[in-house]
């Protein structure tokens, strides 16, 4: 399966919870290159997990285009949705049991998952396993129940490889993880892209984020802010507005006045303004 690319534009969702409506995703515009790794950060409630699921078509917009390889995501019918998590995009939810069968071996697993695939070219469920980093013959042929925490999401990210797909979607793949099986997932998740895959984790773990080519940091149900290599940069939302990091907002909270001073080479400063009062002539 070729590596699939992600466009949303000006991306709303918004669900009912409790007779209320939340808006949980509030103007979206990202584009992930086929190919690409990506981790979306962002606290809890900002709508990393809900973007994911609107990728995964688990999860209908409420308004903007998004479009999953060759998939509008607004325009699909439940069939298509179907037909496509059954096919380009792989979906590991958060937990990982959620996607294991408990009674079927760890092999097993792979093999059920490839079920609906067939008639396509598919790796061997051995190979799968390996890609993700579990190469033990004696540990691939016990229940999940007998792994490691670590050894049961890194079969749960192969059970969602198991057909091939060219989107890989994981939601907090590392969230009840130690470090040495952190980094052991982290490094099945590389390996998925270096085989060409286009993989997006949803994490609340910077040192996950580091490891991905690109971060994407949702704030307020919007795109706050990228990072490259370490390097992180605000994005100026449609309606004009910028997320400052949190070190910055302290030091500037809202309601706090600036001035727009422009600089030579094209640039601009922010500077806090004193107070504005009003003219009592």
């Amino acid at each position: 399966m070729n590596a699939v690319g992600v466009s949303c534009r000006g991306l709303v969702t918004i669900y009912r919870l409790e007779g209320y409506e939340v808006v949980a995703l509030a103007g979206v515009d990202l584009d992930i290159r086929a190919g690409e790794a990506v981790a979306l950060l962002g606290p809890s409630g900002s709508g990393k997990s809900t973007l994911l699921a609107v990728l995964a078509g688990l999860l209908r917009p409420s308004a903007g285009r998004v479009h999953v390889g060759g998939v509008d995501l607004a325009k699909a019918t439940e069939a298509e949705l179907a037909r496509m998590r059954a096919g380009e995009v792989g979906v590991c939810l958060q937990n990982a049991d959620r996607g294991l069968l408990p009674y079927l071996t760890a092999r097993q697993n792979v093999w059920f998952a490839q079920r609906p695939a067939v008639g396509r070219e598919l790796l061997p469920p051995d190979e799968v396993l390996a890609l993700v980093g579990l190469t033990d013959r004696k540990r691939v042929a016990v229940e999940p129940t007998k792994l490691s925490p670590g050894e049961r999401q890194r079969l749960a990210i192969g059970v969602a490889l198991a057909r091939r797909p060219g989107l890989l979607l994981v939601d907090e793949p590392t969230s009840q993880l130690d470090a040495d099986a952190r980094d052991e997932v982290v490094d099945a998740l590389r390996a998925v892209h270096n085989a060409g895959t286009t993989v997006v984790v949803v994490t609340h773990d910077p040192a996950v984020g580091e490891q991905m080519g690109r971060t994407v940091t949702i704030r307020d149900g919007r795109v706050g802010a990228q990072g490259v290599r370490g390097e992180e940069f605000a994005v100026v939302g449609r309606d004009g507005s910028i997320h400052l990091p949190q070190d910055l907002l302290d030091r500037m909270p809202p309601g706090t006045h600036l001035r727009i001073v422009d600089q030579p080479d094209g640039s601009a400063l922010l500077v806090p303004a004193p107070e504005i009062e009003g003219d009592d002539r």
